[in-house]
């Protein structure tokens, strides 16, 4: 296969898995509509906290996996091997960015998904781990202080571009093309947080509790 075709193809591939709503179908599992309890989002954290974490675990893992073996099936595949490391590389973080899209805009659902979080943090793991752990030391710290998901998210994803910067920096390698990747995904998530920011600010933002039964819809 030529390499554009091959191209191509990955970031379909990427694109479905992406938007496989799992979180959807574990609440349809549960005979719910997990779109109609919690904060209506599709993502890990309401399934976790309408379902439990018997629930949430198994979505937050699945939406992470769909963003890292697109990314890993571009170094796994044979599609495109001759290309330069820099093209394979390429193609990797376009990868990235069509299952996070996918996720956060599945057209199973009227292109109304979750809000990237551990789908980006599935591709970082393949693309960026080092700044993924800073990102997640950051969301740890800012979520047992202030014990908001919403707030911890906005600014680790604040925190993952300037981390890769960093470490570029201090490795002396640059590499635009990831550090742009870092840039969207921040940008992508506050976005998609900008319902959970204006209920911060307004003093209406609930804190995570933990949850021991599953609420009764």
């Amino acid at each position: 296969m030529s390499f554009l075709p091959a191209a191509v193809l990955l970031i379909a591939i990427a694109w479905f898995c992406g938007s496989l709503p799992f979180g959807y179908l574990m609440g349809k599992w549960h005979g719910i509509d997990i779109r109609k309890h919690g904060s209506g989002n599709i993502g890990a954290t309401n399934v976790l906290r309408v379902l439990g974490k018997k629930a949430g675990i198994p979505v937050f893992a699945l939406d992470m996996l769909k963003g890292l073996l697109p990314v890993l099936l571009v170094s796994w595949s044979s599609w495109l091997n001759g290309a330069e490391a820099n093209t394979v590389g390429l193609v990797e973080v376009l990868c990235a960015a069509a299952a996070v899209l996918g996720h956060s805009f599945t057209f199973w659902l009227g292109f109304k998904g979750g809000k990237g979080v551990a789908t980006s943090a599935g591709a970082l793991i393949g693309l960026a781990p080092w700044a993924l752990v800073v990102a997640l030391v950051v969301w740890l710290v800012i979520f047992y202080t202030t014990r908001y998901v919403a707030l911890a998210s906005v600014v680790s994803a604040i925190s993952l571009p300037v981390a890769m910067a960093v470490i570029m920096t201090i490795d002396e390698r640059w590499n635009l093309v990831l550090l742009g990747l870092g840039i969207v995904l921040g940008v992508l998530v506050v976005v998609r947080h900008r319902s959970n920011l204006q209920r911060l600010l307004q003093g209406k933002e609930n804190r995570f509790e933990k949850k021991n039964k599953k609420e009764k819809p």
